[in-house]
């Protein structure tokens, strides 16, 4: 028998929806009024009777599923969990892991129980593109079988690289097909940049903050890795020149617009003198520019501006179609991207066609422009209200670039203490991501990185209002 679910949705709630049904569904569990072995509705009639997307509903159940108040079996209905043996306790509705590197790094990414997910750096589910997916993903049902043969092509599908070089040509970057590498996510291609052109040993220059799983995958090679602070547009000029004079580097990674995690842009100014300093030191800049499609349109590109000589591009269509795809893409001179593409078949084979084939029909047939568009002015909205919230609870905003994922801010703590902060914060349901991991050694620090697509939270600015005031505040970024 099928059980009614007693569900309200407040559309107006600092709540995603996902979060909402878990935990109707969840208070329903533990309060008996869902009992072991009931069947829930369908997530098509559930979506149907709430005004909701199947895609919410399913990422909500599947939210339940792990957290082991449903089970589900192929082709039956999802059920309440039965009992469990008298010798086990029940688990309670929520309980908060442990806060450390490793969850960052991957606990994080399958663990949908934490119920406020500041710190996190993904869209939230309700803003994907769902009927680019759907269309995209019935036309890859119709595809005859025999075509998934293979390993399909080293360098990826080529239609899709057509349609990236187009788009790259359309930001001035002098891109072909032939230029152009698919990847699993942006993240393998940093990682495939490192295993090409560097060795153990080797010095290489990240910004101060940088990207947290830059700094694993360079920690992982065996890297010498220097931070240069990164300023509100660009770089500390004078530590980054002493860098160049004193340490040798072999290359500098630079996320070029809406930086992660401080959402900075580089001026053009800055930019330019970037280059003129790199290309008089003989070094490789690899660009990690994956929210240039969120930024405005006057943004600084370095592979436009230096032509794709010692100029590496890097991006990909986690931030605007779906993290879960996994399609990633270099652009890279020629004889480059042939040593690129060894590197990925040596390491992983080829990317996945499967993939690659629904990111290519969502982008010529997904109304994909119209939905960046939407994400773009859902990002400035959300800016607006969480930058408010954060100078209402006394933070420090680094910069309010009005587009993009982040916000970098300072809360009143003691840079020591942020870690213990971070893990109060767990315990009440809170994600926070501390700067030390986006900062070389993992250096203390008490500039938190925001998500404010997911951190228009009540009980966020509740809790963080809650913290001890401290009297002197640093000045810098990190």
């Amino acid at each position: 028998m099928t059980m009614t679910l007693p569900l309200v949705l407040d559309r107006q709630s600092n709540l995603s929806l996902v979060e909402q049904i878990i935990g109707a569904v969840a208070r329903a569990i533990e309060g008996r009024t869902l009992r072991p072995g009931d069947a829930l509705p369908s997530v098509r009639a559930l979506a149907r009777s709430h005004a909701v997307s199947p895609f919410t509903v399913a990422q909500a159940y599947q939210g339940l599923v792990e957290s082991g108040h449903l089970v589900s079996r192929r082709g039956a209905a999802y059920r309440v969990a039965g009992l469990m043996p008298s010798s086990v306790r029940p688990a309670p509705v929520w309980s908060a892991p442990t806060l450390s590197a490793a969850w960052l790094l991957s606990d994080v990414f399958a663990d949908h129980s934490v119920p406020s997910k500041a710190g996190c750096g993904w869209i939230p589910g309700e803003w994907i593109n769902e009927s680019g997916l759907q269309h995209a993903l019935r036309a890859l049902g119709r595809i005859p079988g025999p075509r998934f043969g293979g390993y399909g092509h080293p360098y990826g599908m080529g239609s899709l690289r057509e349609q990236i070089a187009l788009s790259l040509r359309r930001f001035d970057i002098p891109a072909q097909p032939s230029n152009i590498l698919l990847t699993q996510g942006a993240t393998q291609a940093l990682d495939l940049v490192v295993r090409t052109l560097l060795r153990p040993g080797d010095t290489v220059i990240v910004e101060d903050p940088c990207y947290c799983n830059l700094l694993q995958i360079l920690q992982l090679a065996g890297l010498n890795v220097i931070g240069v602070a990164r300023t509100q547009d660009g770089h500390d000029f004078e530590q980054l020149e002493h860098v160049l004079q004193t340490m040798q580097p072999k290359a500098i990674f630079v996320n070029t617009v809406l930086q992660n995690p401080s959402g900075t842009s580089l001026s053009k100014v800055n930019a330019q003198r970037l280059l003129a300093l790199t290309d008089r030191y003989g070094l490789w800049v690899i660009e990690d520019d994956i929210y240039r499609e969120l930024a405005p349109s006057e943004g600084a590109c370095l592979a436009a501006l230096e032509g794709l000589r010692r100029v590496i591009y890097i991006s990909g269509f986690s931030k605007t179609i779906a993290p879960t795809l996994r399609v990633g893409y270099l652009a890279a001179h020629a004889e480059v991207l042939a040593d690129l593409a060894r590197t990925k078949m040596a390491v992983g084979l080829t990317s996945s066609e499967v993939t690659e084939r629904v990111v290519a029909n969502v982008l010529s047939e997904g109304h994909y422009d119209k939905h960046v568009r939407f994400i773009t002015e859902k990002l400035r909205v959300a800016h607006q209200s969480v930058a408010w919230s954060m100078r209402a609870a006394g933070l420090e905003v680094f910069a309010e670039p009005q587009a993009g994922l982040f916000l970098w801010a300072q809360l009143p703590v003691e840079p020591s203490q942020s870690i213990a902060v971070a893990t109060r914060a767990l315990d009440r349901g809170i994600w926070l991501a501390p700067g030390s991991y986006f900062r070389p050694n993992d250096r203390a620090s008490n500039w938190f990185r925001f998500n404010v697509a997911t951190s228009n939270n009540e009980d966020l600015w509740t809790f963080i209002r809650s913290l001890p005031k401290r009297a002197s505040k640093e000045n810098a970024a990190g």
